[in-house]
């Protein structure tokens, strides 16, 4: 045992650490981007492949389903297997399966050719993960996970752009297609730089060993899940039959999963790296970071292309000035805050600034132009920028290097899973409260109501000076304030949405110290 504490704490990798996370990085960079570029191409798919939108639709949950079952099991998976072979396998084929999806002539083909490009992809950014973690000395972690950042937060902002420029300029099949360089390039990268230590060659699993049980559940309450989360808004969430299956299903297979993987002597995913305090409360954290930030991505987009007449391209370019503001901040958060402040705190700033980011968001208004728009986003990237790398940093701060690949696939798991979780919620949110307000101001569209009455004479007399008679301008004049009237309710619905994450992001600042008082090189 002492000749091997020996050869693992000598060993380094053969190249630059930077070289290997950069290598690591690009394949989930790619994964996570093709999981939100494909959204803006839905319509298209549909009217190419003659299939209906709800019908296209699948093509989402599917990747969705099969990405979120396999995330939790890839450590098991590279045990089996050896971490750099499977990385380099699911690389291959979700390069493969990309291609496919690119020449497919069907909608069931396409929607086969999803499930499995999830199946490969759901084990990268484990592995990614994973491989920074041993890269890395501990006290150098901070400056691979801001690299690591970069795919979590940059692609799902860069992906709705960019898969609306290449559908409108080409195909919707090169949202695909363009995968396939990448793909190439990275696996090159990965098999000449990527290698297994010492202690990830010697902990391998066997076939016979498989959790069979514990996969089932696990494939059980997470598919049901992502189907629940996917398809809910669409069937009018718990008013679905099919949805409360889903929910009762999600439920039984993740409290026995739980169950099971606790009590069993051999599990598929060893829960016991949540038995570690900062790994704890960094899972919950980057649960909570991971609701915000993609509930945010979807908002704003949502809310400029839906009520304000944006393109996908526009709407997907206002977040571009946030993007740009983190690609400059996360580096110098990395290289000279984390060395020098106590992390903890760092955390509990990017909630209270993500926390007053959103509450400045809420100050919306019907007409509010592309750059306040773009700068509430901006504002909100500020916070983030001080969340995701003190984070991840803390969170393994104190992990046995042996649970390095588990801790890897559960903190992948908790940050996709609760993020769509958290995007479920914000549109389920906003269509209800547009509702609620709705009904509220429709309250004073009537006879009696002096002021609308006014504002109806006006706006009929508008369209009879545009040549209207008397009874089609008024039909238009009403028109006009019932859409000017959903518009309203569909900002202030939006604005609840705001208030609620900035709610959630002061009540996480004192969540931060439960953390153990730890800066980036070490114990305080």
């Amino acid at each position: 045992m002492s000749a091997f504490v020996g050869l693992d704490a000598a060993w380094r990798p053969r190249a630059s650490p930077w070289l290997i996370t950069g290598a690591a990085t690009l394949a989930p960079f790619m994964e996570i981007l093709d999981s939100t570029i494909v959204n803006v191409s839905v319509p298209h798919i549909a009217g190419s492949l003659s299939a209906s939108y709800d019908d296209a639709t699948w093509t989402l949950t599917s990747y969705l389903v099969a990405n979120g079952v396999v995330m939790p099991v890839a450590g098991w998976i590279s045990r089996l297997l050896g971490r750099k072979r499977y990385f380099l396998i699911s690389i291959a084929m979700f390069t493969v399966c990309s291609f496919l999806c690119g020449t497919a002539t069907t909608l069931p083909q396409l929607v086969i050719f999803r499930l499995l490009q999830g199946i490969f992809g759901g084990g990268m950014q484990p592995c990614q993960q994973a491989i920074v973690l041993d890269t890395f000395e501990p006290s150098q972690r901070s400056r691979g996970f801001s690299v690591v950042a970069f795919a979590v937060i940059f692609a799902p902002i860069l992906g709705p752009v960019l898969g609306g420029w290449i559908t409108d300029t080409y195909s919707w099949r090169w949202v695909f297609l363009i995968n396939v360089p990448i793909g190439l390039l990275a696996f090159l990268a990965v098999a000449e730089l990527v290698e297994d230590p010492p202690w990830v060659r010697r902990d391998r699993a066997r076939f016979g060993d498989i959790d069979s049980i514990g996969l089932g559940l696990i494939a059980l309450g997470l598919g049901a899940l992502q189907m629940m989360l996917d398809r809910g808004e669409d069937a009018g969430w718990f008013g679905s039959p099919s949805i409360r299956v889903y929910a009762l299903l999600a439920a039984m297979g993740l409290v026995g999963a739980v169950a099971w993987l606790l009590l069993t002597d051999k599990p598929i995913v060893n829960l016991r790296a949540l038995g570690d305090r900062n790994f704890a409360v960094g899972v919950t954290m980057i649960a909570l970071i991971s609701a915000l930030l993609y509930s945010s991505n979807l908002l704003i987009p949502s809310l400029a292309q839906q009520w304000l007449g944006y393109t996908a391209l526009l709407a997907g370019l206002l977040l571009s000035p946030g993007a740009l503001i983190m690609v400059v901040l996360i580096p110098l958060v990395g290289k000279y805050a984390l060395p020098n402040i106590q992390t903890r705190n760092l955390i509990a700033f990017g909630f209270f600034t993500l926390g007053a980011a959103s509450w400045y968001a809420h100050n919306l208004t019907p007409d509010i132009d592309f750059t306040t728009l773009a700068l509430f986003r901006a504002v909100q990237t500020v916070g983030l920028a001080f969340l995701f790398v003190p984070n991840s940093t803390l969170a393994y701060s104190t992990l046995p290097r042996s649970l390095n690949t588990d801790a890897a696939a559960l903190y992948s798991m908790f940050r996709n899973i609760v993020g769509s979780i958290g995007i479920a919620l914000a549109t389920a949110m906003a269509d209800r409260r547009l509702e609620v307000h709705r009904a509220h101001l429709v309250e004073h569209l009537s006879p009696f109501d002096q002021p609308y009455q006014a504002l109806l004479a006006r706006t009929a007399r508008a369209f009879i000076d545009l040549g209207q008679t008397a009874a089609s301008a008024h039909e238009s004049a009403m028109g006009l304030i019932n859409s000017m009237v959903n518009k309203q309710a569909a900002v202030l619905g939006y604005m609840d949405v705001f208030e609620l994450c900035a709610v959630i992001g002061f009540l996480a600042v004192p969540l931060t110290f439960l953390f153990r008082p730890t800066k980036a090189g070490g114990r305080r």
